[in-house]
Protein backbone atom coordinates (compact mmCIF):
# COMPACT_ATOMS: atom_id res chain seq x y z
CA UNK A 1 0.00 0.00 0.00
CA UNK A 2 1.08 3.68 -0.39
CA UNK A 3 1.75 5.82 2.22
CA UNK A 4 0.15 8.75 2.04
CA UNK A 5 3.39 10.96 0.83
CA UNK A 6 3.79 8.37 -1.62
CA UNK A 7 0.51 9.30 -2.94
CA UNK A 8 1.24 13.05 -2.78
CA UNK A 9 4.08 12.87 -4.12
CA UNK A 10 2.20 10.99 -6.95
CA UNK A 11 -0.19 13.66 -6.86
CA UNK A 12 2.05 16.35 -7.72
CA UNK A 13 4.03 14.48 -10.35
CA UNK A 14 0.29 13.82 -12.39
CA UNK A 15 -0.28 18.04 -11.57
CA UNK A 16 3.14 18.61 -13.46
CA UNK A 17 2.44 16.68 -15.38
CA UNK A 18 -0.97 18.52 -16.26
CA UNK A 19 0.72 21.45 -16.06
CA UNK A 20 3.59 21.19 -18.92
CA UNK A 21 0.60 19.56 -21.10
CA UNK A 22 -1.27 22.56 -20.44
CA UNK A 23 1.71 25.09 -20.75
CA UNK A 24 -0.09 26.42 -17.32
CA UNK A 25 1.50 28.36 -15.00
CA UNK A 26 -0.07 27.79 -12.68
CA UNK A 27 1.03 26.78 -9.22
CA UNK A 28 -2.08 25.94 -7.07
CA UNK A 29 -4.00 22.67 -8.31
CA UNK A 30 -7.65 24.81 -8.58
CA UNK A 31 -6.19 26.75 -11.21
CA UNK A 32 -3.65 24.05 -12.85
CA UNK A 33 -7.21 22.01 -13.18
CA UNK A 34 -8.82 25.52 -14.46
CA UNK A 35 -6.31 26.09 -17.47
CA UNK A 36 -6.70 22.15 -18.38
CA UNK A 37 -10.22 22.26 -18.51
CA UNK A 38 -9.89 25.64 -20.83
CA UNK A 39 -7.68 23.46 -23.04
CA UNK A 40 -9.36 20.83 -23.92
CA UNK A 41 -12.41 23.12 -24.84
CA UNK A 42 -9.99 24.71 -27.19
CA UNK A 43 -8.76 21.42 -28.26
CA UNK A 44 -12.81 20.36 -28.74
CA UNK A 45 -13.37 23.08 -30.73
CA UNK A 46 -9.85 22.84 -33.01
CA UNK A 47 -11.22 19.34 -33.43
CA UNK A 48 -15.00 20.48 -34.14
CA UNK A 49 -13.53 23.05 -36.77
CA UNK A 50 -11.11 20.27 -38.56
CA UNK A 51 -14.70 17.66 -39.04
CA UNK A 52 -16.56 20.77 -40.66
CA UNK A 53 -13.67 21.23 -42.78
CA UNK A 54 -13.20 17.61 -43.65
CA UNK A 55 -17.57 17.27 -43.84
CA UNK A 56 -16.86 20.03 -46.45
CA UNK A 57 -14.26 18.41 -48.57
CA UNK A 58 -15.93 15.19 -48.69
CA UNK A 59 -18.96 17.02 -49.48
CA UNK A 60 -17.37 17.84 -53.06
CA UNK A 61 -16.01 14.44 -54.21
CA UNK A 62 -17.95 13.20 -57.29
CA UNK A 63 -19.32 16.26 -57.93
CA UNK A 64 -18.94 17.36 -62.09
CA UNK A 65 -17.27 20.80 -61.76
CA UNK A 66 -17.89 23.66 -64.60
CA UNK A 67 -14.76 25.37 -65.96
CA UNK A 68 -15.62 28.37 -63.46
CA UNK A 69 -16.39 28.09 -59.58
CA UNK A 70 -20.62 28.33 -59.61
CA UNK A 71 -21.36 30.69 -57.14
CA UNK A 72 -24.57 28.92 -56.19
CA UNK A 73 -22.42 26.00 -54.96
CA UNK A 74 -20.51 28.47 -52.59
CA UNK A 75 -23.20 29.21 -50.85
CA UNK A 76 -24.57 25.89 -50.75
CA UNK A 77 -21.74 23.93 -49.65
CA UNK A 78 -19.98 26.63 -47.56
CA UNK A 79 -17.27 27.01 -49.59
CA UNK A 80 -16.21 30.53 -47.60
CA UNK A 81 -15.75 30.62 -43.97
CA UNK A 82 -14.41 33.57 -42.12
CA UNK A 83 -13.99 33.83 -38.30
CA UNK A 84 -13.47 36.74 -36.30
CA UNK A 85 -10.27 36.08 -33.76
CA UNK A 86 -9.59 39.00 -31.50
CA UNK A 87 -8.48 41.89 -34.29
CA UNK A 88 -7.84 39.79 -36.63
CA UNK A 89 -10.16 37.09 -39.23
CA UNK A 90 -9.32 33.83 -39.93
CA UNK A 91 -10.85 33.45 -43.79
CA UNK A 92 -10.75 29.85 -45.57
CA UNK A 93 -11.82 29.33 -49.59
CA UNK A 94 -12.42 25.76 -50.93
CA UNK A 95 -13.23 25.39 -54.41
CA UNK A 96 -12.60 21.68 -56.02
CA UNK A 97 -11.59 22.92 -59.10
CA UNK A 98 -8.39 25.01 -59.60
CA UNK A 99 -9.91 28.23 -60.55
CA UNK A 100 -6.76 29.77 -62.35
CA UNK A 101 -6.80 33.95 -61.25
CA UNK A 102 -8.99 33.42 -58.16
CA UNK A 103 -6.55 34.25 -55.74
CA UNK A 104 -6.02 37.78 -57.83
CA UNK A 105 -10.20 38.49 -57.19
CA UNK A 106 -9.73 37.56 -53.66
CA UNK A 107 -6.37 39.71 -52.42
CA UNK A 108 -8.23 42.80 -54.39
CA UNK A 109 -11.36 42.06 -51.87
CA UNK A 110 -9.45 42.41 -49.31
CA UNK A 111 -7.78 45.54 -50.01
CA UNK A 112 -11.12 46.87 -50.52
CA UNK A 113 -11.81 46.48 -46.52
CA UNK A 114 -7.93 47.85 -46.18
CA UNK A 115 -7.81 44.41 -44.88
CA UNK A 116 -3.64 43.57 -44.50
CA UNK A 117 -3.23 40.05 -45.07
CA UNK A 118 -0.22 38.66 -41.96
CA UNK A 119 0.08 35.13 -43.05
CA UNK A 120 -1.61 32.97 -46.16
CA UNK A 121 -1.61 29.63 -47.26
CA UNK A 122 -2.80 28.56 -51.02
CA UNK A 123 -2.88 25.49 -52.85
CA UNK A 124 -3.77 25.41 -56.56
CA UNK A 125 -3.00 22.11 -58.03
CA UNK A 126 -6.55 20.38 -58.38
CA UNK A 127 -8.01 22.22 -56.49
CA UNK A 128 -8.11 26.37 -54.41
CA UNK A 129 -7.67 26.20 -50.84
CA UNK A 130 -6.86 29.30 -49.16
CA UNK A 131 -6.34 29.86 -45.76
CA UNK A 132 -5.68 33.47 -44.53
CA UNK A 133 -5.18 35.68 -41.53
CA UNK A 134 -5.55 39.16 -42.19
CA UNK A 135 -6.19 42.50 -40.00
CA UNK A 136 -7.12 45.84 -40.70
CA UNK A 137 -4.67 48.23 -41.92
CA UNK A 138 -5.99 50.79 -39.54
CA UNK A 139 -6.96 49.68 -36.32
CA UNK A 140 -7.90 52.94 -35.21
CA UNK A 141 -10.49 53.89 -38.06
CA UNK A 142 -14.10 54.18 -36.73
CA UNK A 143 -15.43 51.83 -39.44
CA UNK A 144 -16.34 48.22 -38.24
CA UNK A 145 -15.76 45.55 -40.27
CA UNK A 146 -16.82 41.99 -38.88
CA UNK A 147 -16.26 38.36 -40.52
CA UNK A 148 -19.99 38.96 -42.11
CA UNK A 149 -18.35 41.93 -44.28
CA UNK A 150 -15.67 40.15 -44.65
CA UNK A 151 -17.20 37.30 -46.59
CA UNK A 152 -19.70 39.60 -48.64
CA UNK A 153 -16.42 41.14 -50.39
CA UNK A 154 -14.39 37.87 -50.71
CA UNK A 155 -18.00 36.72 -52.51
CA UNK A 156 -18.20 39.79 -54.72
CA UNK A 157 -14.47 39.15 -55.32
CA UNK A 158 -15.57 35.55 -56.61
CA UNK A 159 -18.70 37.01 -58.04
CA UNK A 160 -16.12 39.62 -60.56
CA UNK A 161 -13.57 36.45 -61.06
CA UNK A 162 -16.49 34.31 -62.48
CA UNK A 163 -17.47 37.13 -65.05
CA UNK A 164 -13.87 37.80 -66.27
CA UNK A 165 -13.89 34.12 -66.81
CA UNK A 166 -16.95 33.79 -68.45
CA UNK A 167 -15.88 36.50 -70.89
CA UNK A 168 -12.71 34.58 -71.64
Amino acid sequence: MFSREQEREAMFKKLQLLRSITNSHAHDKASVILDASKYIKDLKQRVERLNQDIATAASFTGENFPTYCDLGSLFKHRQIRVEEQEDDFLIKVFTTRNCQGLLVFILEAFEELSLEVLQARVSTSDSFILEAIATRENKEADDHIDAQMVEKVVLQGIQKWIEVSEQE
